[in-house]
């Protein structure tokens, strides 16, 4: 018979475990959130001001992606050495610095370390920042901890909307340091809410349903290729590709946050009362036909809905995956934590390789549409894989 264990100091203070999730909120919010999807809505403005020309800025974004793998791959053996809260309270002030870093264009070299280094504190912060907090509270807390804390991603992602629009009348420059005084204070705001003590479980279970697992680390990854399009492309095909400008991309991305505000709640909700492994399993097909939308119609309907959906999906996969892992290992903490380190880096492997695949086809195509059909087509690979080696039972 298996044993577990969370330390009794993990669960006698309820107010102090929730700041433990508002820090983790932050990190999200600052290290995918601001840092990664800031870039989106400043990517034509960018383009316009001539920092930088059209291919070698959507270069620069993928250079995000890269470090976020990087992060991925380095998360866990940092907080071995220097623990846990230590990096996360780094991480972050890794990922402020690189905003004001961002706000002169000192080449390409010294913007693309930047972007890179941001991408690397969003890796280590999404690989360590739910498992820091959530064995800290009572299990049946931890799906609406879970929802909340990925909720950051779709915050940040709204507020670029809004507020990245705003900062561009202030200049280029000044878009940039805002964003930096956001971070500063989001950082200040988590630095004492992490937990104090590491929580400690241990299993004597043998694993099972490793077929699932390595099914579930290919979908997610496939499922990081599909979300590519969007993350990188949408404003600037609507401003650019299609001659709307930037105001209406700007329009379209705020579309997308608020459906990554909303994306997280819903999905856990869904999957609370039907099950994560049939949400996801429907979720991948609903995501094909979204990033396949613009590639067929530029009516506003449809990219409205292909926005919003799309946006919904981006943080929203997160708590499903997450969950499909603890469904998967319901006996094994440990366990968790590791495969929940593996699928991040699959995804951030998919999410860099695709970003930088699509860059070098578009610089050679000049095609939007293009790019959103090989989206689909990868979110429609993660729905077969699903279906032929994924199990359906928890």
């Amino acid at each position: 018979m298996g044993t577990s264990r969370i330390g009794p100091k993990a669960l006698s203070k309820p107010g102090r475990t929730w700041m433990g999730v508002l820090s983790a909120f932050c990190a999200s919010l600052v290290g995918i959130g601001i840092a990664r999807f800031g870039y989106t809505p400043l990517l034509p403005a960018i383009i316009a001001a001539h920092w930088f020309n059209r291919s070698a800025a959507v270069y620069l974004g993928a250079a995000n992606l890269a470090g976020y793998l990087a992060g991925a791959l380095v998360g866990r053996p940092i907080s071995v050495r220097v623990t846990a809260i230590a990096a996360l309270r780094a991480m972050m002030l890794l990922a402020t610095l690189s905003f004001f870093a961002c706000a002169y264009p000192l080449g390409f070299s010294w913007f693309f370390v930047w972007r890179f280094c941001s991408g690397l504190a969003g890796g280590v912060l999404m690989v360590l920042a739910a498992p820091t907090v959530l064995p800290h509270l009572l299990p049946a807390r931890r799906g609406l901890a879970s929802g909340i804390i990925f909720m950051g991603v779709g915050a940040g992602i709204a507020a670029s909307g809004t507020l990245v629009p705003l900062l561009l009348h202030e200049g280029l420059r000044q878009s940039w340091i805002g964003l930096g005084v956001i971070s500063t204070v989001l950082t200040l705001v988590s630095w004492f809410g992490w937990p104090v003590s590491e929580a400690t479980e241990t299993t004597n279970h043998a694993i099972p349903s490793i077929s699932a697992l390595r099914a579930l680390y290919s979908e997610y990854a496939f499922n990081a290729a599909g979300l590519v399009p969007h993350m990188l492309f949408l404003v600037v095909f609507v401003a650019r590709g299609l001659g709307e400008g930037l105001s209406t991309g700007a329009e379209y991305w705020i579309l997308f946050g608020l459906g990554a505000l909303a994306g997280p709640i819903l999905n856990g909700y869904l999957a609370d009362r039907f099950g994560f492994a049939p949400v996801l399993r429907i979720a991948y097909l609903v995501e094909a036909a979204a990033v396949l939308m613009p590639a067929l119609s530029n009516r506003t309907a449809c990219l409205a809905i292909s926005s919003f959906v799309i946006g919904a999906f981006t943080p929203g996969i997160v708590p499903l995956v997450l969950g499909r892992i603890h469904e998967l290992l319901a006996h094994h903490p440990v366990a968790q934590k590791a495969a929940w380190s593996r699928a991040t880096v699959s995804f951030a492997i998919f999410q860099a390789g695709s970003a930088y695949g699509l860059s070098y086809i578009f610089a050679r195509t000049d095609n939007y549409r293009l790019l959103f059909v090989i989206g689909a087509a990868a979110m429609t690979l993660a729905f077969f894989i699903n279906l032929t080696f994924g199990e359906w039972r928890k």
